[in-house]
């Protein structure tokens, strides 16, 4: 098989302790591709133990491919010539991040991740976006042409920042979480009517909706319409959740859940929520799955704490040093990330349908244009073309509106630098249900506690 060489990545954030290696490993696997992947970090050191395990990839037994990896001290370096641009940053530290989810909890506000929607979200778009700026500038300058992967949360504002500060970029936002809702559909379909193995790539589907708030307004197996079948399924166990998990100890997993969310939104909606339960339930009103944590603990998921976030962190940066000395032999994996296989299809080498985030050109019409939306959209040659979505189902459209609005709102005080009416989304966030002077209090403490990361607005 012939390769398309001389393929120059930029990873910014390319210190990463987990994405990166992870696209390391998915490099390695693709045998069509190869080139150089420069890695650039504000920890310069991060990006350097990553250049060490990025280039014993290449021993790894079952690579296919070779990478040359390089940590550079600037952007400019990393940039220049640049094929593909990925984003994958920690806004701040996680003691910020402590603060976005932990604080609220003083006020009576729970949060399951506190990365993407709710008071969290807001406050941790606030110092993001800023950086989403110089990002943007900077490819503007040094790459204009490069096809730019963010992996970044919150995912819709930052695409949307990278579009604002650079109209023409070429910029798109993955996730994942679209994939494990294909997966549960095989696991009804199996249940329901007994047709096993069905790999999530054969369940079509039609996505609608924004980032980690996405929804399935058809889904079909063959000639088979998943919808009443689903419908079927939540009927019989909404109450005590997926039987494959909620009768295991799924409360020590970080992220699974029972799908008690899932199934209760499509009861309530009669379409079907295509996201994970702790991200859904951060887009609904504080009341139906987060008002305590007794209500999260009987909705079968989990709220991940910051500890937990630290202590990953903390064995991560065991990990590093352990696959650095060699003591720990890397292993490849496939991460069921699409990035790669995105990358493929825009170097014409495979076409490819799949969710992404991309500003809304009429593929929802009853959505803003221009809103940073998420959708199916074709990967050819050069070219990511939105698929035509069609309108989200009113029934549906009332809750994501209002997040979609809210998004914007803050895009604006981002721009204009205006904290009053940062604020103003963040007392009528769907998950803000206390007083509005507890929530000018709540607001006030959280932007102190990560000021550091703010003086663009003071």
């Amino acid at each position: 098989m012939e390769q398309v060489k001389k393929i120059k990545i930029a990873y910014i954030g390319g210190g990463s302790r987990g994405w990166a290696w992870g696209l390391m490993s998915d490099l390695a696997t693709c045998p069509d591709m190869t080139g150089d992947v420069y890695l650039y970090d504000i920890d310069f050191q991060a990006a350097k133990n990553n250049e060490i395990i990025g280039n014993k990839y290449n021993e790894v037994e079952g690579a296919v491919a070779k990478w040359s990896y390089r940590a550079v001290k600037t952007i400019g370096e990393a940039l220049t010539g640049a094929d593909f641009v990925v984003i994958s940053i920690l806004p701040g530290t996680f003691d910020e991040m402590e603060s976005d989810v932990h604080v609220p909890e003083k006020y009576g506000i729970y949060q399951s991740v506190g990365d993407t929607s709710g008071p969290g979200g807001i406050i941790r778009a606030l110092r993001t976006l800023p950086m989403m700026e110089e990002i943007a500038l900077a490819i503007k300058e040094y790459a204009p042409n490069a096809w730019v992967i963010n992996y970044t949360n919150p995912m819709t504002l930052c695409v949307s920042q990278l579009y604002k500060t650079f109209p023409e970029i070429k910029a798109f936002g993955c996730c994942h979480e679209v994939f494990g809702t294909q997966k549960f559909l095989s696991l009804v379909l199996n249940s329901e009517m007994g047709i096993a193995n069905v790999h999530h790539k054969e369940i079509k589907v039609n996505v609608v909706g924004v980032n980690h708030f996405t929804w399935l307004t058809a889904a079909h197996y063959r000639d088979i319409d998943l919808l009443p079948i689903y419908r079927a399924y939540c009927e019989k166990h909404a109450k005590e959740g997926n039987p494959v998990l909620a009768d295991k100890n799924w409360m020590n997993s970080t992220f699974k859940s029972a799908e008690m969310v899932k199934m209760d939104l499509f009861l309530r909606t009669g379409y079907i929520a295509a996201a994970g339960d702790r991200h859904l339930a951060e887009f609904c009103p504080g009341k139906w799955y987060l008002e305590s944590p007794e209500r999260v603990k009987d909705m079968k998921f989990g709220l991940t704490t910051v500890a937990w976030r630290k202590n990953d962190l903390k064995e991560r940066l065991a990990k590093s040093a352990r696959l650095i000395s060699g003591e720990e032999a890397l292993q490849l994996r496939v991460t069921g990330e699409e990035g790669v296989i995105q990358m493929r299809a825009l170097l014409g080498l495979g076409d490819l349908v799949t969710n992404v985030n991309i500003p809304n050109m009429g593929q929802i019409p009853n959505l803003p244009l221009g809103a940073v939306v998420e959708t199916n959209a074709q990967f050819t040659r050069d070219r990511v073309s939105p698929v035509m979505s069609g309108e989200i189902p009113p029934v549906v459209n009332q809750l994501v509106s209002r997040i979609c609005n809210e998004q914007l709102v803050i895009l604006e005080a981002v721009e204009k630098r205006d904290l009053n009416l940062a604020f103003a989304a963040f007392a009528a966030d769907p998950l803000v249900t206390c007083s509005l002077s507890d929530a000018r209090k709540m607001f006030d403490e959280m932007i102190e506690n990560t000021k550091q990361y703010l003086t663009m607005y003071f």
